[in-house]
């Protein structure tokens, strides 16, 4: 029995440097080397200053910004609480939610069907993109917020299109953090 026991803790220990520490280093070791940017959550830094990541959504209220999608997680875009609502499409404040802000979005753009990732969460709720359509239909809005002709704001989307990862995976997509960094360049050439 005794051995056994020994033989167990020394097993508990050695998988643990192992795994839990050797393997960890060597991974981040090798992430740090081969692919910084991503391994640091490629954040955006402007002028010294971390503005945002790629890959996390930020919430962008002011009709001179394109928005993203709305944010389920923690107090919105909260990456240590990502995750969706889970509530279910007969769920009376999702209803609502949705009504809302698609009353909101049909007040900007009256007779315009309003893109549905406008309107509804992503499943991480920290989503970064938005569909092209989904930009596009905010082109009016924010070019006239920011006193800009529609075509300068149009081309600016267009610019900004992503296309299927591989040409087959995924949907295209615009990130909206980078757009509103186009955006606010756009407005600074003015």
């Amino acid at each position: 029995m005794r051995t056994s026991l020994v033989i167990a803790i020394r097993y508990t220990i050695v998988t643990t440097i192992l795994l839990g520490l050797v393997y960890p280093l060597v991974i981040t070791g090798i992430a740090q080397l081969t692919m910084r940017d991503k391994a640091n959550g490629q954040l955006i830094v402007r002028n010294g200053q971390v503005i945002g990541s790629a890959i996390i959504g930020q919430n962008f209220t002011s009709d001179l910004y394109f928005h993203g999608r709305p944010s389920a997680a923690g107090n919105g875009y909260d990456a240590a609480n990502s995750g969706g609502s889970n509530l279910a499409q007969s769920n009376s404040a999702l209803v609502d939610r949705i009504n809302g802000a698609v009353a909101a979005y049909q007040k900007q753009n009256p007779g315009k069907p309003v893109p549905i990732d406008l309107v509804t969460t992503s499943a991480s709720g920290i989503d970064p993109d938005v569909s092209p359509a989904a930009a596009l239909y905010q082109v009016t809005t924010v070019a006239a917020a920011r006193h800009l002709p529609e075509e300068a704001v149009r081309k600016l989307v267009e610019q900004r299109i992503q296309g299927r990862q591989f040409g087959v995976l995924g949907e295209p997509r615009v990130n909206v953090l980078k757009l509103n960094l186009d955006l606010d360049g756009l407005s600074a050439q003015k």
